[in-house]
């Protein structure tokens, strides 16, 4: 028994290292493709990472609302009498969607201005996973215009293109 517990608790030490390791490669290559979205606040290797594999390459999404449905949070309509809302779409991809309401929970929690917008939405009658909903929407625009940026070639690159012409 004293022999199993020692050999579970090797493995799961070298499985920590691993991905201890795994993180930092994921890094560096993000830092390297997409520094932009790792100066975005709340947006780490791991969700960088993540919402570049699901963009897959340039022009896949015509517009920040391809992206959205893509990713699972544009707004549905739900409305029925007087009443006008939106719920949430449960349609799309998972992993960018995950990737989101992982930024979404950072910034709630540390960001003065998301705080601010979410109660600003609380006081309009929206619930709290209303506002959460919105807040993702914003996300996701701020995500897709910095995918955008990029994409574009730099001056630097086009004078390159010109003298190798």
């Amino acid at each position: 028994m004293t022999a199993r517990a020692l050999r579970s608790t090797t493995q799961r030490i070298q499985a920590q290292a691993e991905a201890k390791d795994l993180k930092k490669d994921i890094h560096a290559l993000v830092a390297e493709l997409a520094p932009e979205l790792l100066g975005l606040l709340g947006v780490g290797p791991i969700t960088a990472a993540q919402i570049l594999v699901s963009r897959s390459h340039q022009g896949r999404f015509r517009s920040e609302a391809a992206f959205a449905s893509f990713a699972g949070v544009s707004p549905i309509p739900a409305s029925s009498g007087l009443t006008n809302r939106h719920r949430l779409n449960r349609s799309g991809d998972r992993q960018p969607n995950r990737a989101l309401h992982t930024i979404t929970l950072i910034r709630m929690r540390l960001d003065p201005a998301t705080k601010a917008y979410v109660a600003r939405r609380i006081t309009e009658g929206k619930t709290v996973r209303d506002a959460r909903r919105c807040l993702k929407r914003v996300i996701c625009r701020q995500l897709f215009k910095a995918l955008e940026r990029i994409d574009r070639p730099t001056p630097r690159s086009i004078v390159d293109l010109d003298q190798a012409a």
